[in-house]
């Protein structure tokens, strides 16, 4: 039977995501917030628009050829997202993880047939430590010739991947917001929205955002947190100076309650990171006042805390 003309394989159901205005978490004395429901991609997680382009800009470069096992250390969602790629396109996939990062995203990264390295943490904590340490596994196993090393920190086809999102959002939200924040992992999305914006000439103000107990971005210094996708502990190598305007470290128990908040307010189930993007998008508003828009992202889907505590009956 042939397909339908609106037919997609699964890699092709990657990006254009909707966006929303948030009705009331919002104020009526505060900017209007916008959110881009990055959830609906096929891992649930914007990482998906990563993992796409770095396995086919390593293909289109010979750099990955088949046969080879593709390498990444990971919190899970890039994981989670590379592992579906690498299963759509028939490659095996290692991914170098922790007991700190959230059960469902270890168990979704083995459902689509990924081969796990676990790394033990300190108490499920996020620190600078395990990160070194998921790092010099990953580097390691990518000495073998037949490894092929996505390494997102430094791979620049992440930020070729995000750059849709700021594309998407030009055309969705118009060029006349305000305010763009993010929260910075490897600093592809964020770094990727704003040249979209800068190419776009949209004169939106670029906001970083960081667990404020791992304010690395701020102070230099990190700290342990449960966060999961953010707050490396180190200034990531993508994200450059020019790239954005203002840091700005926000309370994880803030980003947790957000994140409740959107789910029972708005009916929008999305994970801690995303809570944190909407609590600091809030903070915004609120500066900014009736007549002007801040603009941010819902990270991953709620589905993949589950197991943890983020949703556990308070």
């Amino acid at each position: 039977m042939p397909l339908t003309q609106g037919s997609h394989t699964v890699l092709e159901c990657i990006g254009n995501t909707p966006v929303v205005k948030l009705e009331k978490v919002v104020p009526p004395t505060s900017a209007d917030v916008l959110l881009k429901l990055e959830f609906i991609s096929p891992t649930g997680s914007y990482k998906d628009r990563l993992a796409l382009a770095m396995i086919e800009g390593a293909e289109k470069r010979g750099k990955l050829k088949p046969g080879m096992r593709v390498i990444e250390y990971t919190g899970g969602s890039t994981g989670s997202s590379l592992a579906m790629v690498c299963a759509a396109k028939g490659y095996p996939f290692v991914a170098v993880t922790s007991d700190a990062f959230a059960d469902e995203k270890l168990a979704t990264m083995r459902a689509f047939g990924a081969q796990l390295r676990i790394i033990p943490s300190d108490d499920r904590k996020i620190t600078p430590e395990l990160f070194d340490a998921m790092r010099a596994e990953a580097e390691r196993l990518a000495q073998d010739p037949g490894n092929y090393y996505t390494s997102q920190f430094y791979n620049p086809d992440a930020i070729a991947g995000y750059m849709p999102i700021g594309t998407e959002l030009l055309q969705q939200a118009g060029t006349g917001f305000d305010v763009f924040c993010g929260a910075v992992g490897t600093g592809g999305m964020l770094v990727g929205v704003s040249r979209a914006l800068k190419t776009a000439n949209c004169g939106a103000r670029i906001v970083a955002l960081e667990p404020a107990s791992s304010p690395t971005l701020s102070t230099g210094k990190g700290g342990p947190h449960r966060v999961e996708g953010i707050g490396c502990g180190f200034w990531p190598p993508h994200l450059k100076r020019e790239d954005f305007d203002e840091v700005r470290p926000i309370d994880e128990q803030l980003a947790r309650e957000t994140a409740r908040r959107l789910a029972r307010e708005e009916g929008i189930f999305a994970g801690t990171s995303s809570g944190l993007n909407v609590a600091a998008a809030l903070q915004l508003a609120s500066e900014l006042g009736p007549g002007h828009t801040v603009v941010t992202v819902a990270v991953d889907t709620g589905l993949k805390y589950l197991a943890g505590d983020l949703y556990a009956a308070q």
